[in-house]
């Protein structure tokens, strides 16, 4: 298996005339709304569980923090969920986090066992994300609505693409984001692509107005993801140039092991079967957590995608904690990435890229805004090798503390691509090699 991750396509490019394409513009306008409404509720969903098993229920047996037994079973009783989801309803869960992102359109059937399994999965701890989910509930919403408009064919999958947009922009914090995934993962269309996508601009500006309308309703958080805080960084140092190059390859490296690691436990969920893969995995998970809590950090650095606990990174000094907190979470998401988990690639790698950037900046006086700048953008584009969408989601995250660490962010995620590339040959001329080599012809030998 390669190691490259790259979104797949968008849909294929509608061959429809002028009246059919602006039907299908309004109905791109209508999918926004439901779709937006059930990204939010599903964040919503998670976000409330996550506060009942973490912070309400030891709350009401007296204590101010899990216990070490809760931290090792809630992993776990997520891996049954999510064997129960992914057995016992249709659809598998949804798509593998170790393939990265995909955005081909999701049957409706499905739509409960993704739920189900990225509950599972989030809520419960597992080293994954919500990008992907969304990415899936908003086209079964998309394909939900093609039906009831009887719009078939390329055009249903516009739709469904549609749906893709607006359920990302609600996590994003707007469509920008989200567009900037879309048109570079479906870049090899070309101008094709257009047609395919504005539809969904539409869907996700109508269905973002409508969420910014609601505001945080009953407490689901809505508001953009800048981190809050940040030092100002107002010029560009030329020594965080030359180590954002550094941790670019650092990073690159990292992605590549916990891709490596992850495809080895894919590897022996044959074996093991589908259930206790899981089970074991969310074991490993929750002992990580424990090896970092009791070491001086909390649960949480190591559990979950590190979306929320990003500024707590950012406020440590301990190279040593911050150094094993890296270690664990990378680890964790290898054993997430590859146990059968369901969710997304992008938040703890950009964790763990924000984490390196720490470790190796900080000696030389990097400051954190730059470090987050730089850790986030190698840390995405190395496990998607999306250069654009990754730059584009550090401005969302820093706001205009980081505007000046937007070079050196530009950097080490090209560096990150074009390293991560590099590998994906050598691994690809290694398979080839492995597979001549064992053809039994007299002489072979790989180095």
């Amino acid at each position: 298996m390669s190691d490259q991750a790259a979104p797949a396509a968008p849909a294929a490019a509608p061959q429809l005339g002028g009246k059919e394409y602006l039907r299908l513009i309004g109905i791109g306008a209508i999918v926004g709304i439901p779709a937006a409404l059930v990204a939010v509720g599903f964040l919503g969903v998670v976000h409330y569980v996550e506060k009942w098993l973490w912070t309400d229920l030891p709350q009401a047996m007296g204590l101010s923090a899990p216990p070490w037994w809760l931290i090792l079973g809630l992993p776990i009783v997520g891996a049954l969920l999510v064997w129960l989801a992914r057995t016992a309803l249709p659809g598998d869960g949804g798509h593998e986090p170790l393939g990265g992102l995909s955005f081909a359109p999701t049957p409706v059937a499905y739509a409960p066992s993704v739920a189900l399994a990225a509950l599972g999965s989030l809520a419960f701890g597992i080293v994954l994300g919500p990008e992907a989910p969304l990415i899936a509930l908003g086209s079964v919403v998309g394909m939900a609505v093609a039906h009831w408009w009887k719009v078939t064919g390329p055009a249903a999958q516009v739709i469904s693409t549609a749906g893709v947009f607006s359920a990302v922009s609600a996590l994003f914090g707007g469509p920008i984001v989200a567009g900037a995934l879309l048109l570079e993962g479906g870049i090899a269309m070309g101008a094709n692509l257009i047609p395919v996508l504005l539809p969904g601009v539409v869907a996700a500006a109508i269905g973002y107005t409508m969420i910014v309308g609601i505001g945080s309703w009953g407490g689901i958080p809505t508001e953009p993801m800048t981190i809050p805080d940040l030092p100002a960084y107002p010029n560009t140092r030329v020594i965080d140039l030359v180590l954002a190059i550094v941790i670019g390859i650092v990073m690159a490296l990292v992605v590549a092991v916990v891709r490596r690691v992850g495809q080895r436990v894919v590897d022996v969920r044959p074996r093991l079967g589908t259930g206790p893969s899981l089970l074991l995995g969310g074991l490993v998970v929750g002992l990580l957590a424990l090896a970092v809590d009791g070491a001086g950090g909390v649960y949480d650095d190591v559990l979950f995608s590190g979306q929320t606990t990003l500024p707590l990174l950012l406020g440590n000094t301990s190279e040593t904690l911050i150094l094993l907190i890296v270690a664990a979470k990378a680890l964790a998401y290898a054993v997430s990435l590859g146990a059968g988990f369901r969710g997304g690639p992008v938040f703890p790698a950009i964790f763990i890229g924000t984490g390196l950037a720490l470790l190796i900046g900080l000696p030389f006086g990097m400051s954190t805004t730059a470090a987050l700048a730089i850790g986030a953008a190698c840390g995405m584009a190395a496990f998607t090798r999306l250069i654009f969408s990754s730059v584009i989601f550090v401005l969302l995250l820093e706001g205009t503390a980081g505007t000046a660490a937007v070079p050196a962010a530009v950097l080490a995620a090209a560096t990150a691509w074009v390293i991560g590339k590099f590998l994906d040959t050598r691994a690809a001329e290694a398979a080839s090699a492995a597979t001549s080599g064992g053809s039994g012809a007299p002489g072979s030998a790989t180095a």
